[in-house]
């Protein structure tokens, strides 16, 4: 082809794209056309998200001051309706679209009282988009304003109006009652909703807004549920609950709360005898995971003025090192709750708080209150410095306790444990590595292994108990340290995810009360000092079978006694068979271990997520922790559970 055919032949096929192929999405087709834009997703992620954008509305006419209850419920079909006793959705006609205000609210993207200042001083939703993506992403929607002694009604069916607002009665009560079906053709994975995950969050926001009253219920068949929340103390009463099960130093958490400039902020925090922190931001009761401007003020703010403090009262010298942020937020419980206007969010999920003027008011504000509460309660000052040298002391220690390690046996790659039996890829998204309990079980799995993408660590027994113990002792551990440097990703603050050499780490313990021990142990070595690997799901648990049934040349591996009791029923009784019941892993020899535990083809393994933070920190401490009560209470509610208990 020649160079004069060839522009010819690109023109020709620039000119075939003309106005015609500009498509124009009507109303609410865009959404339909692209859920994942406004939503997320359509997983059960996504789905959910569908409640919080129709909650939003009720929660912003709480903030405003209007209303003081709402109503969360699955119905009997697994529909969704959300009532709350505000001031009820305008009902008369919009200026620009001349149709009702509520028609607006639920038909068009945008529409909404929260964008020009009038409607919401502070609003929640992160996008303004809620009422009509809900609307959209809905087989069916129907909403209900009770409004000037009537009840306003209009339906919708994929996002369009089915009738006009119809009066249905008379009534005395005031609010919006907002009932949908989501969509199956969107949400194609699943319609399912979780009660738990709506309670979860129902409680998180009833913490969040100080005597709004909230009840979410289950209608659905055999699922029969309904619980309230209501706290009168706000997010006070939530570090309390946060700290239910550990030793606190101070009875009462502290509260300070102060305005600026139309921005308010409240924080609520109290020291444990523990070693881990725990500070959970939100904006305008939208959780800021990945933090942002104003945690970043309240940590400056909390490290200088107990700094200050502890120098303007001698509790340290004037030519001693001042105490770190890690040090003063050392057993920390904080809920830093801010509402902000014009909430600006940044960072991949839109949970970062990104204006700059947060971090200047939160500073400002947190300091004058809690410069005052310290001169005010010298008691509960002195504790809180502290603890504060006491972790000082501890890091210092640490430091002393990795430079030693490092020399003596290295946390580097270069030099790996050496009962580790490395694989021989160096690929960290096809490799794995078995943490294997005891000597016996270790050598079956490194010759049944795959040596190409399989390594296999042994440990011995029981590894520390990392919820009770200091850093340095916990890197004085041989069995934890070749953990470390196994995975070659560092630990605790200076962990990097992205250095791990396995994307498989998987816990392979007996199906008994010590592996189920040594599994916790490890778990709560990961949640605490390696976190970023089990939000990545790189952490399994293996399924290793509790019994072998052979009969003749077949065999059959099972899980519980239930399964063998059903199988024995199911297979012909004329060759007997011979069962053999599983009570560790070193029973197996290498190749059934390999068959039934290890070989991807075969093996069943549990992911290890952190979907709730709360009840994972909660369990950690309520099961390793020092408090007996507690561990005892949950085992008397939980024993009758307990099956296969080999003393």
């Amino acid at each position: 082809m020649s160079v004069s055919e060839e522009m010819k032949s690109k023109q020709d096929l620039a000119n075939e794209y003309d106005a015609s192929q500009i498509q124009v999405l009507e109303g609410l087709e865009a959404v339909r056309k692209r859920p994942g834009m406004y939503i997320g997703s359509t997983s059960s992620e996504g789905l959910h998200h569908l409640v919080w954008e129709i909650v939003d509305n009720s929660i912003d006419e709480a903030l405003a001051g209007f209303s003081d209850e709402i109503n969360l419920s699955i119905e009997k079909d697994g529909s969704i309706i959300v009532t709350d006793n505000g001031r009820g959705i305008p009902v008369d006609i919009q200026a620009k679209t001349g149709r009702p205000a509520v028609e607006t609210v639920f038909t068009i993207l945008h529409a909404g009282g929260k964008f020009g200042g009038g409607g919401y001083k502070v609003s929640g939703g992160l996008h303004g988009v809620g009422s009509s993506v809900v609307n959209a992403l809905s087989t069916t929607l129907d909403v209900y304003v009770y409004k000037n002694g009537k009840i306003y009604h209009q339906q919708y069916a994929q996002g369009k109006v089915v009738h006009d607002v119809e009066v249905l009665g008379e009534t005395d009560k005031h609010g919006t009652k907002v009932h949908f079906v989501p969509d199956p053709e969107i949400f194609k994975e699943t319609v399912e909703f979780h009660f738990d995950k709506l309670a979860t969050r129902v409680r998180e926001l009833a913490f969040l807004n100080k005597g709004l009253k909230i009840t979410v219920e289950d209608k659905r068949e055999g699922k029969e549920q309904f619980l309230e929340y209501h706290y009168e103390g706000g997010i006070k009463s939530y570090v309390s609950f946060l700290n239910e099960n550990k030793a606190v130093l101070y009875d009462e958490p502290i509260f300070l709360e102060g305005e600026q400039q139309g921005i308010t902020i409240e924080v609520a925090m109290q020291h444990t005898d523990g070693y881990h922190n725990n500070l959970m931001s939100f904006a305008n009761n939208i959780h800021t995971y990945e933090g942002g401007t104003h945690e970043f003020g309240f940590k400056t703010a909390l490290t200088r003025v107990i700094n200050d403090y502890a120098k303007k009262n001698k509790l340290i010298k004037e030519n001693e090192e001042n105490l770190t942020g890690e040090d003063v937020r050392e057993g920390l419980t904080i809920v830093l709750s801010i509402k902000h206007p014009d909430p600006q969010f940044e960072g991949q999920t839109k949970t970062k708080l990104g204006n700059s003027e947060a971090r200047t008011i939160t500073d400002r504000l947190f300091s004058a209150h809690f410069e005052k509460f310290l001169m005010e309660n010298p008691q509960v000052a002195r504790q809180v410095v502290e603890k504060g040298l006491l972790a000082a002391r501890a890091r210092l220690a640490a430091k002393r306790a990795r430079e030693v390690t490092r020399k003596k046996s290295g946390l580097e790659i270069s030099n790996l444990p050496g009962k580790l039996a490395d694989c021989s890829s160096k690929d960290p998204t096809v490799s794995e590595i078995f943490i294997v309990e005891g000597d016996s079980a270790g050598g079956s799995a490194k010759q049944g292994r795959s040596r190409l993408f399989q390594a296999i660590l042994p440990i011995r027994g029981k590894i520390l108990n990392v919820e009770k113990a200091t850093l340095d002792r916990i890197l004085a551990n041989e069995e934890i340290r070749s953990l470390f440097t196994a995975m070659g990703t560092g630990f605790g603050n200076d962990f990097d995810v992205s250095k791990a050499r396995y994307h498989k780490l998987v816990i392979m313990t007996d199906a008994d009360v010590d592996g189920a021990h040594i599994r916790t142990l490890l778990l709560t070595l990961f949640y605490r000092y390696m976190r970023p690997i089990v939000e990545a799901g790189y952490v399994y648990i293996a399924q290793p079978p509790l019994y072998q049934v052979r009969q003749g040349k077949k065999m059959v591996y099972l899980d519980s006694e239930e399964e063998l009791d059903n199988h024995l029923k199911e297979i012909p009784l004329s060759p007997k068979p011979v069962i053999q019941r599983y009570k560790g892993l070193g029973e197996m020899d290498a190749e059934q271990l390999w068959e039934t535990t290890m070989n991807p083809e075969n093996r069943r393994m549990l992911q290890v997520t952190v979907d709730d933070a709360i009840e994972a920190d909660k369990s950690c401490d309520m099961l390793m922790g020092d408090r007996v009560e507690p561990r005892r209470q949950f085992i008397e509610e939980n024993a009758r559970y307990v099956q296969n208990l080999d003393i």
